[in-house]
């Protein structure tokens, strides 16, 4: 039973009326709920093992190219390349990754001056791509806990920072001190002023981990520009593309990635019609719609000529009926 599944954001952020048509035909899909947020939702599509989230080691799988063998028994931290502004009470992240508008003369600048303080800790700093920068570290190294960028923007600098008077705690804390320190004294910060773009006086550490053993999903075919959504695909042994539309490529289970969609008519008035015209062609048996706040409906070949007594839904967030 070949499954079409749209990875969709929030359904606040699809706000607004359903085109009736389109309101009936979901009226009589199978409404599910499941746990909120992004690994929750991935999670629902793909099976580590074991069972572990190393953003990481998985991003930089597609950043590097190297494949999953070169990376196996490393362990890999992101050290991402971030803006934070002081303010009256502490400091906040306002950017990170590619929000900063990085480029290679920017890494030619700031790598060379970071990649002492990371060898003299016993890590190597690696930036494959340049807007997502890794430390590889040895087996066994300790971590505290360490905040995901998108959990702590905007957020109070200090409460993000590993806290606690463990010595792994002590030592990030000392070194994102050092790695503040020779960034702000850095002449390419005044360099990347002049052409407007904010200074990256800041690394972000997050997402640690070693590639898993394996990972499990049904799907033959995932279609995104995210590069851990592309990792865990690649893990999988999944096809992997970016089409402009979800009809695009071949048949087959496929996973279509459209969490940055933030428009209600462009789903229901030009996405959502040709999918339901193919299903009712029995190209294809099943539509997922899986949104991020873990609402999901799933509509199969046939259903929508039954359950015919369910009123329409007005808009995304309405309850089944």
């Amino acid at each position: 039973m070949a499954t079409i599944t749209l990875l969709l954001p929030e359904r606040t952020r699809l706000p607004g009326p359903l085109p009736a048509p389109v309101g009936r035909v979901l009226a009589r899909a199978d409404h599910e709920s499941g746990e909120a947020g992004t690994r929750a939702q991935l999670a629902r599509h793909f099976r580590l093992i074991p069972d572990h989230w190393p953003v990481a080691a998985l991003t930089r799988l597609v950043d590097a190219g190297d494949g999953p063998a070169a990376a196996a028994d490393e362990i890999w931290l992101r050290a991402d390349p971030a803006y934070v502004a002081p303010d009256l009470t502490g400091a906040r992240l306002l950017g990170w990754g590619e929000n900063l508008a990085l480029d290679d003369d920017d890494l030619q600048a700031f790598l060379p001056a970071l990649r002492p303080l990371f060898g003299d800790a016993g890590f190597a700093l690696d930036a494959p791509h340049p807007a997502r920068w890794y430390l590889r570290l040895p087996a066994g190294t300790r971590l505290p806990p360490l905040t995901g960028p998108d959990e702590a923007l905007g957020e109070d600098l200090f409460a993000a920072l590993p806290q606690g008077d463990e010595a792994a705690a002590r030592r990030w804390r000392a070194l994102i001190t050092e790695v503040q320190v020779a960034l702000h004294q850095h002449p390419r910060n005044r360099e990347r002023a002049a052409l407007g773009k904010p200074a990256v006086n800041a690394l972000w550490f997050w997402g640690a981990g070693q590639l898993p053993d394996a990972v499990q999903s049904r799907y033959l075919h995932v279609r995104s520009q995210d590069p851990l959504l592309q990792g865990l695909a690649q893990m999988a042994g999944a096809a992997i593309a970016t089409p402009a539309s979800p009809g695009d490529g071949p048949a087959g289970d496929s996973l279509v990635d459209m969490r940055r969609l933030r428009s209600l008519e462009l789903l229901a008035g030009q996405v959502l019609p040709p999918l339901l015209q193919s299903m009712e062609r029995g190209e294809y048996d099943v539509l997922q719609l899986d949104f991020e706040d873990g609402a999901s409906l799933r509509l199969r070949h046939g259903q929508r000529r039954w359950q015919f007594w369910r009123r329409p839904l007005a808009t995304l967030a309405a309850d089944a009926g």
